[in-house]
């Protein structure tokens, strides 16, 4: 009896050993959920939004869709959340170009025919080349808007942490990876394991731009209480909007574009009165 309950002791210590070390091993194709498929703007349906293509200094070359801010309006720098591609965006993308917005939006590296293998650092490393690129082709610091998506919230909470824009908009925030995978594997050490962690907690104190976080009510991928922390450490000014009855990804069907605008108009001044 004694050896049968060993066994079997030894028989879940084993399975969780291999579970843990699955985890570890095969982390990042559980972060991150590419479309590797290529489309051009025009094959999404999209008018008046060309592609572009940004080279990192290790040789990667990114994939980017944009379409310039009408006069007075400002320009998205958008992170998307961590699975599709750029196409999967075309209708967000129609929506802020229809409203006279900006929108810059690279495609991670293996996304949407951008070369590489995502990660954290790369991530955040084409992040500060693509803040770049916006400023070397004319604009103005306060004249970009850093969105980010779902894992792209981490990506702009990083470069807001030690760039100058002209706000920050989080849809769909968390406090860390982390604090998301021990909702879903609270079992395993993922604190001790995780690689890319986008711990977005660590860095909301130094965002200086004004914030607006935008979350839906029933979102069933990032708790909704997650993005209430994260809004408890972001210094003012600051605004979190709850949009009730909205999931992950479908809160502009639930006032989302009125916030946003709302938002904007209280605390970006009129670009184009202010001077060169």
């Amino acid at each position: 009896m004694l050896k049968l309950l060993l066994a079997g002791v030894g028989l879940i210590i084993a399975l969780y050993l291999a579970a843990a070390l699955g985890l570890y091993v095969f982390q990042r194709r559980l972060i991150y959920r590419p479309d590797t498929g290529y489309f051009t703007p025009v094959e999404a349906g999209l008018t008046g939004v060309r592609e572009m293509r940004l080279k990192t200094p290790e040789g990667a070359e990114l994939v980017a869709w944009e379409t310039p801010a009408a006069p007075g309006k400002p320009t998205f720098l958008y992170f998307h959340g961590n699975g599709g591609g750029l196409i999967h965006r075309a209708e967000r993308i129609a929506r802020f170009a229809r409203d006279g917005y900006g929108v810059f939006m690279p495609a991670y590296r293996g996304y949407s025919g951008s070369t590489g293998s995502p990660s954290e650092a790369a991530i955040i490393e084409d992040a500060r080349l693509a803040y770049a690129h916006l400023i070397a082709q004319g604009l103005r610091p306060r004249d970009i808007v850093l969105y980010g998506e779902s894992l792209g919230t981490g990506v702009a909470v990083q470069l807001a942490a030690s760039a100058e824009v002209g706000a920050v908009v989080l849809d769909s925030p968390y406090t860390s990876l982390v604090d998301i995978a021990k909702r879903l594997y609270g079992f395993m050490p993922v604190k001790t394991f995780m690689i890319d962690s986008f711990a977005s907690s660590a860095h909301i104190a130094r965002v200086k731009a004004p914030l607006l976080i935008l979350h839906g009510s029933l979102d069933s991928v990032v708790p909704v209480e997650l993005s209430e922390m994260l809004y408890a450490m972001a210094p003012e000014p600051k605004r979190r909007v709850v949009l009730n009855g909205a999931g992950h990804s479908d809160i502009f069907a639930f006032g989302a574009m009125q916030a946003l605008q709302d938002f904007l108009r209280a605390h970006l001044r009129p670009v184009m009165l202010a001077p060169h």
